[in-house]
């Protein structure tokens, strides 16, 4: 059945226009998009129509790749320059005007990933290296795995078993780092292992939400055995299967085989 709709939510607006959540706010802060014009809080049929053309030239603008953190976007940029990126390094591209804000989630600056991937490389080297001074040719730890894109304990595992030296400050060189990021075999190791270990989290997720559900029928059949006086939030029981749906769905992702 046809719905027609007279105003809409800004779920209902998003959809009608093909973008995803965040773009629709990025589009309003960027000033692409009008603001609702009913109440305040929802728009007109006709604005919606009036629209159309303006969502494409929000996707055509910021992508459809959600916008991230300074945190993930230092990771982003140490993998490319083989430097460990920090966000204070992500602040000062930033403020130089080399990188554009491009909106705020939860008070925090995020940023376009097709921005990152566009900086001049030599430009983010030069910011890292003016932060490190004398230590740029060492990394700690931390920031070997930030560059490797391993978990820190992955990266100090491999580090015992490939005895390689640290210096009096506990930090390695970057010709050490750059060999093992250059292993082909150690990478497949590595991906692999990264892989069980998502599996593992993504498991323990389902295992707790079918929990939830099976707390609740309990709950549900003493209600109808008069073993409780009332029902069941029917929320928990709601929100716990939408996780389910969605926790068994990444899963089947996750055990696919890489091709």
């Amino acid at each position: 059945m046809q719905i027609n709709r007279a105003q809409y939510g800004a779920h209902q607006f998003a959809g009608h226009l093909g973008l995803t959540r965040w773009q629709p706010r990025v589009g309003l802060e960027h000033g692409i998009l009008p603001g609702p014009d009913l109440d305040g809080e929802r728009w007109s049929a006709d604005l919606v129509e009036e629209c159309r053309e303006a969502g494409k030239d929000v996707i055509a603008r910021f992508g459809d790749e959600t916008p991230i953190g300074s945190a993930r976007a230092a990771d982003r940029l140490a993998a490319r320059v083989n430097l460990d990126v920090e966000r204070r390094d992500i602040e000062v591209l930033v403020a130089q005007g080399a990188l554009n804000v491009v909106s705020s989630f939860r008070g925090y600056p995020v940023y376009l990933m097709r921005d990152l991937d566009r900086l001049d490389l030599d430009t983010v080297r030069t910011v890292v290296i003016a932060r490190k001074g004398p230590l740029t040719d060492t990394v700690d730890a931390g920031g070997a795995a930030t560059i490797l894109g391993w978990p820190r304990r992955t990266f100090d595992r491999i580090a015992t078993e490939r005895g390689l030296t640290a210096d009096r400050l506990g930090r390695y060189t970057l010709p050490d780092i750059e060999a093992l990021r250059q292993d082909d075999d150690l990478a497949r190791e590595i991906a692999d292992e990264k892989r069980r270990l998502t599996l593992a989290s993504t498991r323990r997720t389902e295992a707790h939400a079918e929990d939830v559900v099976r707390a609740w029928v309990l709950r549900c059949s003493a209600y109808v055995d008069g073993d409780a006086d009332r029902p069941p939030d029917i929320g928990p029981l709601s929100r716990a299967l939408r996780s389910l749906g969605a926790v068994r769905a990444k899963i089947e992702g996750q055990e696919a085989p890489a091709s």
